[in-house]
């Protein structure tokens, strides 16, 4: 069983937290299957709205699907979250990726 299998498996079971939706959006993300990707990375942030690394993931998501409006309100939501928490590299990389985008 590959780990996406195995990540559904465990929602499937029930067992759903923003961590698992966070690790099958990463796996989504490195499949390519940017679609997927978001869907499971927006369920991170609703469930966890001050998980930063969810947004940062997000933001990169939306980036590879092309939807660089979208990218770049996920990283704003992000930064702000992550300044918040005092999550000041998170913030930092996050500040980064919005700055090229916007370019």
């Amino acid at each position: 069983m590959g780990m996406i299998q195995a990540l559904e498996a465990m929602l499937a079971r029930g067992q759903d937290n923003a961590l698992l939706r966070y690790s099958l959006g990463n796996e989504y993300l490195k499949q390519g299957e940017f679609a997927k990707a978001v869907e499971q990375l927006r369920h991170a942030t609703e469930r966890e709205p001050t998980y930063s690394a969810a947004w940062k993931l997000l933001g990169k998501a939306l980036a590879d699907a092309g939807d660089k409006p979208a990218a770049i309100e996920a990283y704003e939501t992000g930064v702000r979250v992550a300044e918040e928490k005092g999550d000041k590299q998170a913030a930092r990389e996050m500040g980064v990726f919005l700055k090229r985008l916007q370019k």
